[in-house]
Formats: structure tokens, sequence, C-alpha cells
């Protein structure tokens, strides 16, 4: 019962962060996710699989707003790199991963505190190449392939909802790709979809609030909140991989 609770608390936060933010839900669920599942390759599966549920609403609403040309040619490197990583996922050990993740969540709650606003991307072809490869190392090894995506969509886009259309299309497809190519290496397990019901219901409550508050506030001070969670998580991940 409490594996239940905690999956559908943490889905609900992860809904919410995803919506008000435009990424982030593998991000905050995978700092728990890893202790409740058997294994991290199935909390990754997980992890995505609520992500790409997430997605899919706020694609179908605002895909107006999408603009293809800024998007294909970083899905295509993302497919690429996210599939070999996966079929990597196999042969590394749990807790290496996991100290990796730890650095990884630090080192993003730094960059978003104190580089966010420094550093603007051109939306050229080895940009956008850069960009896919990155999200398909952080896709296939954590499901947290926004991070990358999202600096530069915000550097490419002049107002939230194309911002918002694009990352979240993006994350759709990414997600269905990476669904597929972790079924046919057999992380798709009893328990991945066992936790998918219990995770769902939260996705949809934290994707509604969060769809209120995009409209309605600024989330300047909440993503702050979110940075610093992410690197307390990132702290916690790395000191229960050292007992």
């Amino acid at each position: 019962m409490a594996i239940i609770l905690s999956i559908f608390l943490l889905s609900i936060i992860a809904g919410f962060i995803q919506r008000t933010t435009g990424f982030g839900f593998g991000i905050f669920i995978m700092t728990m996710l890893p202790f409740l599942m058997p294994s991290y390759a199935e909390a990754t599966a997980l992890t995505g699989l609520l992500a790409m549920s997430n997605s899919i609403y706020i694609a179908i609403r605002m895909h107006r707003y999408v603009h293809w040309r800024k998007v294909v040619p970083i899905l295509s490197a993302f497919m690429v790199v996210s599939t070999l990583s996966i079929f990597c996922l196999k042969k590394i050990d749990d807790v290496v991963l996991r100290y990796v993740l730890g650095v990884v969540l630090i080192l993003f709650s730094v960059y978003f505190w104190f580089f966010n606003r420094k550093i603007h991307l051109r939306p050229n072809l080895p940009t956008q190449i850069g960009t896919g490869v990155l999200s398909g190392l952080m896709g296939g090894f954590f499901n947290m392939q926004g991070p990358p995506a999202v600096l530069y969509f915000i550097s490419t886009t002049k107002d939230k909802n194309t911002y918002m259309a694009m990352a979240q299309v993006y994350m759709l497809s990414g997600n269905i790709i990476m669904a597929l190519v972790r079924t046919y290496n057999g992380f798709m397990t009893r328990a991945v979809g066992m936790g998918y019901l219990y995770g769902i219901g939260g996705v949809a409550i934290g994707t509604t609030i969060g769809g209120y508050l995009f409209r309605h506030l600024s989330n300047g001070i909440f993503k702050y909140i979110v940075y610093t969670y992410i690197g307390i998580s990132g702290l916690v991940i790395l000191m229960t991989a050292a007992r």
C-alpha cells in the first residue's frame, strides 16, 4: 500500500511540474522511483510511460503552435542515441547509474540556478543535432531527455505557448520511441504495468492543476524551488548509493 500511495503522489507532483514548466517529469520522479521499483531499468520504463501520458493531452491541445523544422532534427538524433543508450542500460550496474544520476541532478540544479539566462542557442543544424545527442543520452539512461531540449526550445521560441507545444511534442515522440525500445529489451514488466495503473490518476490530477497555473500564474519562484529540490535529491541519491 505504501508503494501504491508513493507512486500516486509522486505522479501528481511530477505531472504538475511538467505541465507548469514544460519539463521535469523524469527529473522529479526518478529521484524516488528507483527505490520503489524492482530495478532501475523498470523505473525508467515506468517513468517514460507516465511522462508519455502526461504529454499526450498537452501536445494535442497545443499542436498548432509546433514548428516542426525545429523539432525533427533533434528528434532524429535523439532516436539513434537513446536507442543505443537503452541497449547499454542492460550491461551497466544499477549502483553505478545511481551515482551518475546523483551527480547529473546536482549539475542540473547548479546550471538552472546560475546559468539558464546567460546561454542563448541558435536554431541551426549543429545545435539541433548536439541537443538531440545530449537529450538521447539523458533519455536512454535516466528518462530525463528534457533539459537539453528545453534549453534549445526556450532559446529559439518567443512565447510560452510555442515553447510548451514544441517541448511536449518532443517529449511525447521521444517517450514513444523509448517505450518501444524498452519493450524490446524486456523492461516492460508486470511491475511496470501495475505501477502505471497506480500513477496514471496522479498524472491526470497534476496535469490539470499545473495547466491552471501555467495559464494564470508566474512560475519563476516555483521553478527555483524545484531546482533546489533537484540538487538535494541528487545528494540523497549519492548518499543512498554509497550504502
